[in-house]
């Protein structure tokens, strides 16, 4: 019963020894799977830009304030911006 007693204890010996060899690898494999599943998320929920540009404006003739509430553009859509908008995602 000594000898089962002295195995058990070499088992427990062992884990630990590759507990203490393993585990900060593996918080340092999960701490960067982590850091780049966050990076990720950050890309994909981004506010995105609207398509519409200056360029746009001068391309179809029309002014800024066609689509904004602003004359000068930028800020609130008018219901036509929000429509362009709609129609561009």
């Amino acid at each position: 019963m000594g000898s089962s007693h002295s195995a058990t204890e070499g088992v427990a010996m062992a884990h630990t020894q590759v507990s203490r060899i393993f585990k900060p690898a593996a918080i340092a494999i999960s701490t960067f799977a982590a850091a780049v599943a966050m990076f990720g998320a950050a890309l994909t929920f981004a506010p995105q830009h609207a398509a519409a540009t200056p360029a746009y404006a001068q391309q179809t003739g029309k002014a800024c304030g066609s689509c904004h509430v602003s004359k000068s553009g930028g800020g609130a859509l008018t219901a036509a911006g929000k429509a362009f908008q709609k129609s561009h995602k």
